[in-house]
């Protein structure tokens, strides 16, 4: 049985006092006013009224470290809530965090951990050549256990475990769904560039190994709702609450016609949202050229986008809030330019932090 540290004990006890149950309520339900529509200012700035500062110092915790202590990544992981407490927007979330190559490693690629003076995530290497896809096709579902598998559901109930003994901390703290990022990014990790020449040579290969790797997401996302079930009315995504119960991750989209697009990334992504609730989908870099494509696929509810500056966001903003759909987290320097530009503003649609 898993036993947390002293220094631990201490997190959660700090964190426990300093929860303020109407604070979180009213922070919560102005998340779930927005993302339901029943928001009408012009910018949604998500905002806790009431701050704490923690009474004990918290530890900085090396990534390298937490990949194989669970009680340094529970540690972690209070460090982001204890955080949260003492600004005003920030989500009262946390996850078992392994990096974007979670799901990848589930199907047989090769962990890659950076050196420690890094102190960043670990990724997965390729399978390194076509043929070795196919041979994971053939394959087919996998042992959930596999790669890092094992440590994140042994992990979610160690966190399950811990905070059923802290009533505010377990009723507040949103414990939010592994980063199993979305069937093309992963699709991209397992196979590498090639996976893009593929999509004209063996187009067959790319939809059998995309659907796989969605059967195998489903298979992951159920057994840890398991262990943190969802009513899938409202999600949490780092910062961010949306409406839904899954957030997808498309980077690999950017390099994606939309007639590519359509064809081997929204009709997973639209299975996933089907199965799951509807949700978010995040992503980097220039999205503007298929965001069309993207706000047509059927339960997405928001999007997330980081780099505002490479994309045309007057074709973001009709391909989003003009038709509905949220974007969280917007730079708050193009929302107001955004505000005092456009004819139509952004229809109550889009969340950003005061600073």
């Amino acid at each position: 049985m898993f036993q947390p540290s002293k220094k631990t004990i201490e997190m959660l006890e700090d964190i426990e006092q300093r929860i303020d149950p109407e604070t979180e309520e009213q922070f919560a339900q102005a998340w779930h006013a927005f993302s339901y529509d029943q928001f009408d200012g012009e910018l949604f700035c998500p905002c806790r009224k009431k701050l704490s500062t923690p009474s004990i110092e918290m530890p900085r915790i090396n990534i390298n470290d937490t990949l194989t202590d669970y009680d340094l990544l529970l540690q972690s992981q209070l460090c982001a809530a204890s955080n949260a407490l003492s600004t005003h927007h920030l989500t009262l979330g946390l996850w078992t965090y392994y990096g974007t190559g979670l799901l990848s490693s589930v199907l047989g690629a090769e962990i890659f951990t950076a050196p420690r003076e890094l102190n960043t995530d670990p990724i997965t290497r390729s399978l390194g050549s076509t043929d070795a896809i196919r041979e994971m096709v053939e394959r087919g579902l996998p042992d959930l256990d596999t790669g890092f598998g094992k440590r994140l559901f042994e992990c979610g109930e160690i966190f399950a475990e811990v905070f059923s003994k802290y009533p505010k901390i377990s009723k507040y703290v949103s414990v939010y769904h592994p980063d199993l990022q979305g069937p093309l990014d992963i699709c991209e990790l397992l196979w590498g560039g090639d996976m893009f020449y593929a999509m004209y040579d063996e187009p067959e290969l790319v939809h059998a190994a995309l659907s796989l790797i969605t059967e195998t997401f489903t298979a992951m996302l159920r057994r840890w709702r398991k262990i943190f079930p969802s009513t899938e009315e409202m999600s949490t995504y780092k910062f961010y609450h949306h409406r839904g119960g899954v957030t997808l991750r498309c980077d690999s989209a950017t390099n994606l016609s939309p007639t590519l697009y359509r064809e081997f990334a929204m009709p997973y992504d639209a299975l996933l949202y089907k199965r799951f609730g509807g949700g978010a989908m995040h992503f980097c870099g220039k999205g503007d050229h298929y965001i069309e494509a993207l706000s047509e696929t059927p339960g997405l509810y928001a999007i997330n986008m980081s780099q505002p500056d490479m994309n045309d966001m007057e074709v973001i903003y009709r391909n989003t809030v003009d038709k509905g759909i949220k974007i969280l987290g917007l730079g708050r320097a193009e929302a107001l330019r955004a505000l005092e530009t456009r004819e139509k503003g952004l229809c109550h649609n889009v969340s950003s932090f005061l600073s």
